[in-house]
């Protein structure tokens, strides 16, 4: 058994963003993290390794400053990396993206007890569509928002978060879960780790390695194969500073009935 967990490096957010003129962003600039719920299906898998003793393998689509990101994961315990990168995979929407990913996990091989995880979303894009569409192009039954797992022999057994409340789901492996923050609390990397991550395989998939299978076509993939386009992307406005009235009586809200008022508001 193993388990393959899809991550992503994305812009940390809550420091200055910035927009190229195409409307991508510009990641060269800005300070990167690993996206947010992809930490927690990390965690969720190396919970299963301490458990079952399966191989955690961790893959990313990305530029090669995000092998880095795959050591610091490999340093929290996961096994081996893959790092898909090339420039005809750049400025890939979600749907060229999970075809990349797609082939490359083909590539690595889904067996019968084996496990595909990945974060319900990232923070860059908030479309929480890759995962999904990970699935379809493999064919795999998924589970998403997993707020709990549970594996027993071929069937893995999933809480699933809803907006009113929970469901529970069992699917038979080989499987796609997506991951949210309520499932776990990440761990850090241990000193033993960071030391055993240099002597873990980290491999590149590129353009050449992936061109001829057949999830990979040439003119879905990369910024101009991808079928959405951003239209514009900006930094929104700062918000003017807002207006304090004091007091709690009827002149007071009178004051506030006409501020309202001379903005349309009311």
């Amino acid at each position: 058994m193993k388990i393959i967990v899809c991550v992503k490096q994305v812009p940390d957010t809550s420091g200055k963003v910035a927009v190229n003129p195409d409307g991508t962003l510009n990641r060269a600039s800005m300070q990167t993290i690993t996206n947010p719920d992809d930490m927690n299906a990390v965690e969720a898998a190396l919970k299963l390794k301490d458990a079952t003793g399966c191989k955690v393998t961790v893959v990313t689509m990305g530029p090669p400053p995000a092998a880095g990101m795959l050591r610091e994961l490999m340093a929290m315990g996961a096994d081996e990396g893959v790092l898909v990168s090339a420039r005809e995979f750049g400025g890939s929407d979600t749907y060229a993206t999970s075809q990349i990913l797609a082939a490359a996990i083909d590539t690595i091989g889904v067996e019968k007890d084996d496990i595909v995880m990945c974060g319900r979303q990232a923070i860059d894009g908030d479309t929480a569509q890759v995962g999904p569409q990970i699935a379809e192009k493999l064919g795999l039954p998924q589970v998403t928002y997993a707020a709990d797992i549970q594996k027993d022999g071929e069937n893995v057994t999933v809480k699933r978060m809803l907006e009113d409340g929970y469901m529970t789901i069992k699917v038979q492996t080989p499987c796609l879960l997506t991951c949210i923050k309520e499932l776990n609390n990440p761990r850090y990397m241990s000193i033993g780790g960071i030391y055993a991550t240099y002597s873990k395989p980290l491999e590149t998939f590129d353009y050449e390695k992936l061109k001829d299978h057949r999830l990979i076509d040439a003119t879905t993939i990369g910024l101009k194969g991808s079928p959405t386009n951003i239209f514009k992307s900006f930094t929104p406005p700062q918000k003017g500073a807002g207006q304090m009235l004091e007091g709690d009586g009827k002149e007071t809200c009178e004051q506030l009935a006409g501020i309202l008022a001379a903005k349309h508001i009311i």
